[in-house]
């Protein structure tokens, strides 16, 4: 399997002979206004794609997308892909797909199956109290195959029940979590802080955890350094992979 991060939540997956794009946020940088309510009043995305948007998509086959909030799902990436690409949400985000003109939504209620790769939808919380309802709902994806190993996608969400219990049902070699301790002026952080990518470090025992979802949009306010430094702090570092923009893992 070969894992690489684009920008933010962006990633793209070779994975059983196939190529999928996960989360595609391809707009160029500044193209949107900042994260209402929230610090650092920046436009978004706040840094430019690594490499041509062609680059990105060439040879993508599918595409899956833990929700369809901008940061996940833009204008830009409902422009550019092909409409007839199997696309992998959730039962929630259907309408919008094709109201989009995509004719190969699929809704993944429970899982799906597509070319030998099993897709199984996950759950979590954006966040916690009022606001982790409002930003609601939101999924993750594990995704299995022969001969591959298994790979957990946790989308937006805090260390929760949920995400324990996918990494205790599943025990993935591999899991990609959103870091970013993303927040509004007001209320906790929506997405993983540091504690948050600890503990689930903890959990994954020998799981390799891979880090995204940092220095991208305004109100991500954990960077990649200090991230690292609380990591090692902790004693995981040597579970984690926290790549930058356009870098490629082998896993």
């Amino acid at each position: 399997m070969r894992l690489r991060l684009i920008r933010h939540a962006t990633l793209t997956i070779e994975y059983n002979g196939h190529k999928l794009i996960i989360d595609p946020m391809l707009d160029e940088a500044g193209a949107r206004p900042p994260i209402q309510n929230s610090p650092n009043p920046r436009k978004n995305p706040l840094v430019p794609l690594p490499m041509p948007v062609a680059e990105v998509l060439d040879g993508v086959e599918a595409v899956l997308i833990t929700h369809t909030h901008s940061d996940h799902w833009d204008a830009t990436a409902a422009e550019l892909l092909g409409k007839s690409l199997p696309l992998f949400g959730q039962i929630e985000d259907q309408a919008k797909f094709r109201s989009q003109g995509f004719s190969a939504a699929q809704a993944v209620r429970e899982s799906a199956v597509w070319n030998g790769i099993e897709i199984v939808r996950t759950g979590g919380q954006h966040g916690r109290g009022e606001i982790g309802k409002a930003m609601a709902p939101v999924s993750g994806f594990v995704l299995r195959a022969s001969g591959e190993p298994t790979l957990y996608i946790a989308g937006d969400t805090i260390w929760c029940e949920e995400v324990q219990d996918t990494l205790r049902e599943h025990r993935p070699e591999a899991v990609v979590v959103n870091a970013g301790a993303a927040q509004f002026l007001e209320g906790d952080p929506i997405t993983m802080t540091a504690d948050d990518v600890i503990a689930t470090c903890q959990a994954a025992g020998a799981s390799k955890v891979v880090v995204v979802h940092m220095e991208a949009i305004n109100h991500c306010l954990l960077t990649r350094a200090d991230l690292g430094f609380q990591l090692e702090a902790a004693r995981v570092m040597e579970s984690v992979v926290i790549p930058a923009d356009g870098e490629g893992l082998e896993l």
